[in-house]
């Protein structure tokens, strides 16, 4: 499927990332670091798949933006109780990311790019709570860019490597997987912190 993709040049690379936002499948790392490889002859094409995809993964996160806006609090809670588990999406996580993304939303917009299983469906709920749509659009550009740059890089720099390049992506992805598990405990952590001292409680 993706060679296909690349049949149609930056154009396809940008229908690969928007893919990739709406759904879990394949994973951001993963296609980012095989186009990377294999799409980016040279450093200028490098630089223009960076923009090609983070506009399809800022157009990907616009869909779940939309969703959630339309779908509202009540019913995206009860969609993503009753089909979370399909996409990968627990219904604790939905919860916790929507505390978080309540204190700081243009932080958490941001952060959220960098984290695989935030960076998908955070939008969702930035729908949900109707945030201001351009403050919201500017954290996700930012945040897309930092992520598929640094993937697209990482795939260059692996294709003249001498090192075995399947090995050194298996670092990679390891290394992703171990910071989505410290995201993900450090989130439960500090909901665990805010339903301990309800709004309002003073701390001594």
């Amino acid at each position: 499927m993706i060679p296909s993709f690349l049949g149609f040049g930056l154009l396809g690379a940008a229908c690969l990332a928007f893919t990739e936002k709406v759904s879990p499948v394949p994973p951001s790392h993963v296609l980012l670091l095989f186009l990377g490889m294999t799409a980016a002859p040279d450093v200028p094409m490098l630089i223009a798949l960076m923009f090609a995809t983070t506009l399809g993964s800022t157009l990907g996160s616009m869909i779940w933006y939309a969703g959630g806006n339309w779908l509202g609090a009540d019913r995206a809670d009860a969609a993503v109780r009753r089909f979370g588990k399909y996409i990968f999406l627990k219904h604790a996580t939905y919860q916790r990311l929507t505390v978080a993304y309540r204190r700081n939303n243009f932080r958490a917009s941001l952060i959220a790019q960098l984290v695989p299983v935030a960076r998908t469906y955070l939008a969702l709920e930035a729908g949900v709570l109707r945030l201001t749509f351009v403050p919201f659009a500017l954290a996700t550009v930012t945040g897309a860019f930092i992520w598929n740059a640094a993937f697209l890089i990482g795939g260059y720099l692996m294709r003249d490597s001498d090192h075995d390049p399947v090995t050194i992506g298996f670092r990679i992805v390891a290394i992703v997987v171990i910071a989505e598990i410290v995201f993900l405990l450090a989130l439960r952590h500090s909901t665990r912190g805010t339903s301990d001292h309800p709004p309002g409680e003073t701390h001594h």
